[in-house]
């Protein structure tokens, strides 16, 4: 359980989810290290400035690949491997799911995304949360609280291929994944993902 994915497309709740996973977990003693990708660490920091502004066409998607998995590759080494060596349990707003669903839906092949992940990264998550909401009310959510432009303008079409893309993936991996509503209020979903992660 310790490394743990919060997955789920713009607007979903993942961050107010993250804060409650915190928040329980800490209160029942553990050293938890709460983070995102793109991010987490200074050098991927500045990477995810590159990816989420600018126009839509700003990047292509394989160039995002190798923007993301160059973040990631810090994230990992700097942050999430050394907190998971420790024996944390690590809570991260999105990972390898996001790239198979935000580059893959844009073109760039399953095989390619998790070739490379395996020569760069070669880590995965233990459990994977998979927030899911109609996108209208995930994109609606995140304007009202100014979310990451670039993506969000790239049209209601592409976020429904997004959603589909997510739980397709729950769907192939349901001992990983487990898919929790969104539309419920935020203590109905920290329940939910409480439940599923065998925590009182």
């Amino acid at each position: 359980m310790s490394f743990i994915t919060i997955e789920g497309g713009e607007g979903t709740g993942k961050s107010t989810l993250i804060r409650g996973l915190t928040k329980a977990l800490s209160a029942q003693g553990r050293d938890v290290v709460q983070t995102r990708e793109p991010g987490g660490s200074p050098g991927a920091e500045d990477i995810r400035t590159l990816l989420v502004t600018g126009e839509t066409d700003r990047w292509d998607a394989m160039t995002e690949l190798l923007l993301v998995n160059a973040a990631r590759r810090d994230h990992v080494e700097r942050v999430i491997r050394p907190a998971l060596d420790r024996g944390a349990t690590v809570l991260c707003d999105r990972y390898l799911d996001s790239t198979r669903c935000y580059q893959g839906m844009r073109g760039v092949s399953r095989a390619m995304i998790d070739g490379l992940h395996e020569s760069a990264i070669d880590l995965d998550p233990t459990i994977t949360l998979i927030l899911d909401a109609p996108p209208e009310q995930g994109l609606e959510r995140a304007a009202d609280r100014g979310g990451d432009a670039r993506f969000e303008a790239m049209g209601l079409a592409y976020h429904t291929q997004l959603r589909d893309g997510f739980l397709s993936i729950a769907k192939a991996d349901p001992n990983r994944c487990t898919v929790i509503d969104a539309t419920q209020s935020k203590d109905v979903v920290l329940a939910a993902a409480l439940a599923a992660l065998n925590i009182a």
